[in-house]
């Protein structure tokens, strides 16, 4: 058991991992995530009361995003792959998340990049298969990109990593990836202001991690086009419905949240092709 100690950074792992477990237990037929359930049952930490808040039902609305947004950002992967079948797939700030083993074709390369105390939890929790790699960096220290091999192409992606970061050092560290990976890909998800401040509202909030800054935000992915030449397009689906629309199988309430998420929060999976 590898126990996580309550109102640390680390603690940022359990959230998107409880959205998934709680996700795979309540709605099954669109999310079954049993490598969820089996990393849970590995961590030394209470659960309940944080599964207590997700169960509710705006808590239910926060695992079916968790859900998407992993959906969604896999699906980007496995797109690539089709044309890319040997390239790089790097999950940027990944946490616990088993997104490379879910794409893995049996040819493309994983690397898995955190922070130390991250990536030796990792380690113990979800140690790398063949083909995978567990790397400790730091996103704004460029001297992790020289580590990827690339030669057959790279997508790289972001699950919730980039709120972290003020748009500004996103902004320097996707033109840098651009420069140095041409022709690759980098998907991640966003939001504007408003959702940024909800965020810390209620998510961080409620988690005892209120001290955790958020700051990226998004408003038009006009926005992101403006920061280099050297981005062949820039492309935004809906985090809820822009890879499998599941508006129809939801009641009225997550309907409305769906909704408000579309609209008001601008909730988007964004896809970043840099030029070759």
């Amino acid at each position: 058991m590898y126990k996580i100690e309550k109102n640390t950074v680390q603690e940022t792992l359990i959230i998107p991992l409880i959205g998934r477990k709680v996700c795979s237990e309540h709605f099954p037929e669109l999310f079954k995530d049993s490598e969820a359930e089996r990393i849970c049952s590995m961590i030394d930490y209470d659960f309940e009361e944080k599964c207590k808040k997700m169960e509710t039902k705006t808590g239910l609305h926060g695992a079916l995003e968790v859900a998407q947004r992993q959906y969604g950002l896999a699906w980007e992967v496995k797109d690539y792959l089709k044309k890319h079948p040997k390239a790089a797939v790097v999950n940027l700030g990944c946490g616990l998340d088993d997104t490379f083993r879910r794409c893995d074709n049996g040819t493309c390369k994983g690397y898995n990049i955190d922070m130390p105390d991250v990536i030796e939890i990792r380690n113990e929790l979800l140690p790398p298969a063949e083909r995978e790699q567990n790397m400790v960096a730091d996103l704004n220290d460029e001297a992790w990109m020289d580590k990827i091999d690339a030669s057959d192409g790279a997508i790289f992606f972001a699950a919730g990593v980039f709120y972290y970061f003020k748009n500004e050092a996103i902004k320097t560290l996707l033109c840098k990836m651009a420069k140095k990976f041409p022709g690759g890909v980098v998907v991640f998800d966003s939001c504007n202001r408003r959702g940024v401040r909800m965020m810390s509202k209620t998510w961080l909030e409620e988690a005892d991690m209120g001290e955790v800054n958020v700051y990226f935000s998004v408003e038009d992915k006009s926005e992101i086009e403006a920061w280099s030449d050297d981005f062949e397009s820039v492309t935004a689906r809906s985090y809820m419905r822009g890879y499998r629309d599941i508006f129809r199988d939801m009641n009225l309430l997550h309907k409305f949240l769906i909704m408000f998420c579309d609209i008001a929060v601008k909730m988007k999976i964004m896809r970043v092709e840099f030029k070759k």
